[in-house]
C-alpha cells in the first residue's frame, strides 16, 4: 500500500494552496445563498410531507433508489449550481446534461422526481421548484436508508438552461486525487467536504466500465493477498471481464452493507478494497496526506461522519446559480422549461 513521506506534506499543502488561488472562470459559490428553512411555509406547507411520502414509496420498492436520488442531486449541484438543470431533457433548442460523458449511463431517479412534481403541482401548482424537490428528496433518501437528518434550506429557482459542457466539472471514477480535490475546491467545497460526500458511496452500485481499471490494476496492491480480499477480487472479475463487454454489469460500492447508509465504506478503504479508484485514492495515494486521516476518522467514528456528511450536504445544496435567481422559474414539468418567460 502506498504511503507518504514527511516531505510530501508541505508539497501537498502548496499544491492545495495553488488550487485555492487559481481562477477557473465563472464560479458557483457555496456561500450565503438566498435560501430559508421556511420558504414554503405559507405557499405550500405540505411540501416536505409530500416529498417524504413519495420517497418512502420509492425506497421501499427498491432501496437502490435512494442512491440514485443522492447521485442525481450531486450531479445537479456540480453543474452550474443546484438549479434542476440535470433534470432537463434534450430539445431542438436545448442540449441537456443527461448525455454528457460523466452522466450518461450513470444517472437514474428521474421518474421519482416526476412523481413528486406531479403531486406538488396538484397540491401547490407553480410553487415548488424542481431544484428544491431534488434537494429535499436527497435528504429523505439518505434518512430512509439509515443516514442522518438535516434541515434543508429552500427557495431555489429552476434554470432555463443546461450545462452539457460544464458537466466536465463532475469527478469521474478513474480521476486522480489532485484533480478531484481541485473540482471540489472550484465549487467552494473543502477537502473535508469531499471525503464526507464520498461517503454516499456506502449505498448504490457502480458499473463495470467504471471499476474495470481498478480491479485489473492496483486492487491487489492496495488490498493485499488475504484469502478474503482474493475471493472478493475474484467475484468482481467474474462480474466485470477484462475484455468482451460487460460494461453495464454492476457491483455495490459498499460490499458489506450495500443498502445501509453507514461508515463501512471507509473501512473498505482502510482494507484497500475500495471499488472505485477515485475512492481508494483518498487513502492509498501518496498525496493522500490530509484525506487519509479523514478516512481513518470516519471509519473509527460514525457519528463524526454523519455530522460532517449533513453539514457537507447543506454546503453542497447551497451552491447557487445566480443566473437562476434572476432568470429562473418554477417549472411545471421538471424535464422541460416553461413556455413562458418570467418577468424580470
Amino acid at each position: 500500500m502506498a504511503t507518504s513521506s514527511p516531505r510530501s506534506t508541505p508539497r501537498f499543502s502548496k499544491f492545495l494552496a495553488l488550487f485555492l488561488l487559481l481562477g477557473f472562470g465563472k464560479t458557483y459559490c457555496a456561500s450565503d445563498p438566498p435560501l430559508t428553512l421556511d420558504y414554503y411555509k405559507s405557499s405550500c406547507p405540505s411540501v416536505l410531507e409530500i416529498v417524504r411520502k413519495e420517497m418512502e414509496c420509492a425506497v421501499l420498492s427498491d432501496p437502490r433508489n435512494a442512491a440514485l436520488i443522492i447521485r442525481l442531486h450531486f450531479h445537479d449541484c456540480f453543474v452550474q449550481g443546484c438549479d434542476g438543470s440535470v433534470l432537463l431533457d434534450d430539445t431542438i433548442t436545448l442540449q441537456g446534461e443527461k448525455k454528457a460523458p460523466p452522466s450518461i449511463n450513470s444517472l437514474g431517479g428521474f421518474r421519482i422526481v416526476d412523481r413528486i412534481k406531479n403531486m406538488l403541482e396538484s397540491e401547490c401548482p407553480g410553487v415548488v421548484s424542481c431544484a428544491d424537490i431534488l434537494t429535499v428528496a436527497a435528504r429523505d433518501a439518505t434518512l430512509l436508508v439509515g443516514g442522518p437528518y438535516w434541515d434543508v434550506p429552500l427557495g431555489r429557482k429552476d434554470s432555463r438552461t443546461a450545462g452539457y459542457e460544464l458537466a466536465s466539472a463532475i469527478p469521474t471514477a478513474d480521476e486522480s486525487l489532485p484533480s478531484i480535490i481541485s473540482k471540489f475546491l472550484f465549487q467552494g467545497l473543502s477537502v473535508t467536504d469531499m471525503v464526507a460526500l464520498a461517503g454516499a458511496h456506502t449505498v448504490g452500485m457502480a458499473r463495470c466500465e467504471n471499476f474495470r481499471a481498478r480491479i485489473y490494476g492496483d486492487f491487489e496492491a492496495t488490498s493485499g493477498a488475504s484469502p478474503a480480499s482474493e475471493a472478493y477480487l475474484g467475484h468482481l472479475k467474474s462480474v466485470c471481464p477484462p475484455i468482451g463487454g460487460g460494461n453495464n454489469n454492476v457491483a455495490p460500492m459498499d460490499s458489506v452493507t450495500p443498502n445501509l447508509f453507514d461508515n463501512s465504506f471507509y473501512h473498505l478503504l482502510l482494507q484497500g478494497e475500495g471499488l472505485l479508484n477515485s475512492d481508494q485514492e483518498m487513502y492509498s495515494s501518496i498525496l493522500a496526506v490530509q484525506t487519509r486521516e479523514i478516512v481513518k476518522k470516519y471509519a473509527a467514528d460514525p457519528i463524526a461522519f454523519f455530522q460532517q456528511f449533513s453539514e457537507s450536504m447543506v454546503r453542497m445544496g447551497n451552491i447557487t446559480n445566480p443566473e437562476s435567481f434572476v432568470n429562473g422559474e418554477v417549472r411545471k414539468n421538471c424535464r422541460f422549461i416553461n413556455t413562458w418567460a418570467p418577468e424580470i
